[in-house]
């Protein structure tokens, strides 16, 4: 007996090892697979850094507007917010593969026009901000893509370290973009930093086309782009957890761009020497960038101390005491620190949001989803970067990042109180529990509606109203057009919940959408039914004149 309990311990012991290193923040690099697509967004990564740093340096030799400084980060990420749901779109309709492909040949030809233009001396300001904008649409279309894949790749318990790793990723080419940028600048000029980026998008590209992933067609035919963009906006629209993570993004992002936007102009104030700033700026972005990695490697340990909640409500805090610290840093020292702690900040922040995301997201809208998630990242990315350096053009840098700090703490404090998520928890993973319906008639075009019949009991006719309030979410979210409960007047006992759909393929769609979730809330409305049999189910086809 004891002999048996030691085994006992020892393979629960075992076990636990296990999960442990299955969670640690490097687990997900012993798959190959996932090690190929990481290596390459640090590359992409790299060269997107290397753009932004040398793209920001040029604009200050070619104007001293704060306004046009800062426009440079809103012109990279503005692609983001204003392309992000169409190329979110095209990466769930597609194969992800062969588009993530198209967009590393996108983001190279950028690169050489880029390079170009500053060799034949034509660049202005105007121009730069084209080009960082048309360099901006390949982020916009390979960050839906990538965020997609990983899910594919990784366990459910090893995503969030999965996540972590693509912060890390992004940080390490924050530190190695500005360093092999500033290094190329100051030797080579701006032009080669350009060639080196279309020399790395076209590797990446290469190596894509070797993976062999296999792309399964839906046998219902590819969405309709348009439809296909309705129904993400659908989704995230009736999905509270999904809108509270979108606004408190869009609160942290906000505030936390002021930093990165205002950079170089804090350089100018902190350098020293006759190098008019290049190589402060860089060691300030390289000293972000090795916080957020530090700040990775502590995840696990900050998600076991703290919930969400007060994970984000730190993190915004532990920001904005950086950003007032790089406002009023007296000397150089003091502006590294605050940026080590402001990398730390911005990882533990931005991955307990990305997170949080993915997991409110079924696989067949995730590329949609993480779009529009994106989309927020960048929307108050470039808004803020806009306000912050209007407000530094009118009074002072250092005012405008303290009052970047301070507003984000207040706006994020109200949104953490006023959220209504807390209590939401829903199983997103697939189920084939409710089977398509065949038609006894050739599909005629245009509208499907559907009808469904219960007989409730007229005690609990309020409770059942709520309950429909749910279903109605569900409805929408898979992607019908329309929702209606009907409550006949002669029979109390007798409610009809109707639903309208585009048509009869994107019925049929629907039920390859169904989660386990969605199944769970249909056994809690036939609950309520006290009909002799199942509510009655009835389609019928919208004739138009």
């Amino acid at each position: 007996m004891a002999h048996a309990d030691r085994a006992s311990a020892q393979a629960a012991a075992g076990q636990a090892a296990q999960t442990k290193a299955a969670q640690t923040v490097w687990a997900p690099l012993t798959q190959p697979t996932f090690r190929m697509l990481w290596l390459i967004w640090v590359a992409a990564n790299t060269c997107m850094w290397m753009n932004d740093v040398a793209a920001a340096w040029l604009m200050t030799s070619l104007t001293t507007s704060p306004v046009l400084v800062a426009l440079v980060q809103s012109a990279s990420t503005l692609p983001v917010f204003l392309l992000g749901l169409p190329s979110g779109a095209l990466a769930d309709i597609l194969d992800r593969r062969r588009y993530f492909i198209v967009t590393q040949f996108w983001v190279a030809a950028v690169a050489v026009v880029l390079c170009l233009v500053v060799l034949s001396g034509y660049m202005t300001p105007y121009l730069l901000l084209a080009l960082t904008f048309a360099n901006g649409i390949g982020l916009a279309m390979r960050w839906p893509v990538f965020s997609a894949l990983i899910p594919e790749l990784v366990s459910k318990p090893q995503l969030p370290s999965a996540m972590a790793l693509n912060a890390v990723a992004m940080n390490a080419s924050r530190i190695i973009g500005p360093l092999v940028a500033g290094a190329i600048i100051a030797s080579l000029g701006s032009a080669w930093v350009f060639v080196l980026n279309a020399t790395l998008s076209v590797i990446s590209g290469m190596v894509l086309i070797r993976w062999k992933r296999q792309h399964t067609d839906s046998p219902l035919g590819r969405e309709r782009l348009p439809s296909a963009m309705r129904v993400g906006v659908q989704f995230v629209r009736e999905s509270p957890r999904m809108r509270a993570v979108l606004l408190r993004t869009v609160c942290f992002f906000f505030q936390s761009t002021a930093i990165m936007a205002l950079m170089p102009l804090v350089a100018q104030r902190l350098h020293v020497g006759d190098e008019g700033g290049a190589n402060t700026f860089t060691l300030l972005l390289a000293s972000m960038g090795a916080g957020a990695i530090i700040g990775a490697t502590l995840l696990p340990r900050l998600r076991q101390a703290l919930p969400r909640e007060k994970l984000i409500i730190t993190g915004v805090s532990v920001q904005a005491l950086a950003t007032i610290t790089v406002a009023l840093a007296p000397h150089l020292a003091v502006a590294v620190a605050a940026m080590l702690l402001a990398g730390m900040a911005l990882i533990s922040t931005a991955n307990t949001l990305g997170v949080a995301a993915q997991m409110s997201l079924p696989n067949w809208v995730r590329a949609r989803g993480m779009s529009i998630y994106q989309m927020s990242i960048m929307g108050g990315t470039a808004l803020g970067a806009a306000l912050w350096g209007q407000v530094a053009s009118i009074t002072t840098v250092s005012t405008s990042l303290i009052v970047a700090a301070v507003s984000g703490v207040v706006a994020m404090g109200l949104v953490q109180r006023l959220s209504t998520d807390r209590q939401i928890e829903e199983d997103l993973s697939p189920s084939q529990a409710m089977k398509a319906p065949e038609a006894t008639m050739a599909p005629e075009a245009g509208r499907v509606v559907v009808t469904i019949e219960y007989i409730i009991q007229p005690s609990r006719t309020q409770e059942f109203r709520q309950l429909m309030q749910e279903s109605r979410r569900s409805r929408m979210r898979q992607g019908a057009r329309g929702w209606s409960l009907l409550h006949s007047m002669s029979q109390p006992e007798r409610f009809v919940e109707q639903i309208i759909d585009e048509s009869w393929t994107e019925h049929l769609r629907r039920f390859d959408r169904v989660t386990a979730y969605d199944v769970s809330l249909r056994d809690r409305k036939l609950a309520f039914h006290v009909g002799e049999g199942p509510p009655r189910v009835t389609r019928y086809f919208a004739e138009t004149p």
